[in-house]
Order: structure tokens, then C-alpha cells, then sequence
């Protein structure tokens, strides 16, 4: 397993300080704008790191045998794993990844479950930014598709930016 996970956690980039200075402070954000997305390929692995990471024991997304013989017929990704795939699917550069960011809440739907051997992409883009208690927000959206084009998840939030 160690492997696995060093490889699993080695296909994003995890220092949220590197490449800080190339990302786009609040005032260039530009809402309708795409943001810059990356294709992910989802494997047993990640979706085991993820599981391991959060506390999640489900069979459907760890044990073969038992996901084989549920109506999904084989594994199957817990839905909050676009929370791995926010960070897999934006490069180091992306301005949601800046230090700093509160996340001021979400909310996601779920349509299809994300299996592994799944090529992961985004479509991202801020809707809006405002000032509201001298806060810098951003609403954004993303949706993330299979490779059939399948939506699996999409959600709406918001962040609070640094100044």
C-alpha cells in the first residue's frame, strides 16, 4: 500500500505554496471566465487513500468481492470524493488553491458514482465576486464528467479570498 500511495498522492501537486505568486489575486478574477482544468485518471488507489484519509470503511468503495455483488457491479467512489478531485482536476497555479481561502459553504448534486479507471475532467468558472464585511467573495461552479461526458457531481459555493 505504500507504493500505491505514493503514487496516488504523487499525480497532484499538494503544496498550496508553490507557484502562489503566479495565481490570480481577487481583483483578476473574471466571472464567466473558464477556469484552467486538468484530466484526471481516478485509480483504486486514490479512492482508497481518500477513503483511509476521511475515515470511510464502506465495502462498496474498498472490498471488490462485496462492490461486484451490489447493484453497482464492481467499486465505486464515496461522492465526496470530488473533494480529492477539486485539487487533482486544478493545476498548481489555480487561483482556488491560494492560501488563505475559507471556504463560506457549498452545495453539491450527485448524479453517478465515480468508478475507478475513470478519466476525471472539470468544468470550473466563478459566477460572481462581491465585498460584503470588507470579505472578498467569489461564487463559483464546477462540474465534473466522466470520459462518456457523464455529469457525476456538480456543485455551487463560495470563498472568501485573501486580501
Amino acid at each position: 500500500m505504500e507504493q500505491a500511495e505514493s503514487s496516488a498522492a504523487a499525480t497532484f501537486e499538494t503544496d498550496f505554496w508553490k507557484d502562489a505568486q503566479l495565481r490570480k489575486v481577487w481583483d483578476e478574477i473574471v466571472p464567466g471566465e473558464p477556469r484552467k482544468t486538468l484530466p484526471y485518471q481516478l485509480t483504486k488507489e486514490a479512492i482508497a487513500l481518500y477513503c483511509r484519509a476521511v475515515g470511510e470503511t464502506n465495502p462498496l468503495y474498498l472490498d471488490e468481492a462485496a462492490a461486484t455483488a451490489s447493484r453497482y457491479g464492481g467499486l465505486i467512489a464515496p461522492p465526496s470524493i470530488h473533494i480529492l478531485l477539486m485539487f487533482a482536476c486544478t493545476p498548481a497555479d489555480d487561483w482556488m488553491r491560494s492560501p488563505g481561502t475559507v471556504n463560506a459553504g457549498q452545495a453539491w448534486s450527485y448524479n453517478i458514482p465515480a468508478r475507478p479507471g475513470d478519466t476525471i475532467t472539470l468544468q470550473a468558472r466563478a459566477l460572481d465576486k462581491f465585498i460584503k464585511r470588507e470579505r472578498l467573495f467569489v461564487v463559483h461552479d464546477n462540474v465534473f464528467f466522466n470520459q462518456r461526458g457523464d455529469v457525476i457531481c456538480s456543485g455551487r459555493g463560495q470563498t472568501i479570498r485573501p486580501m
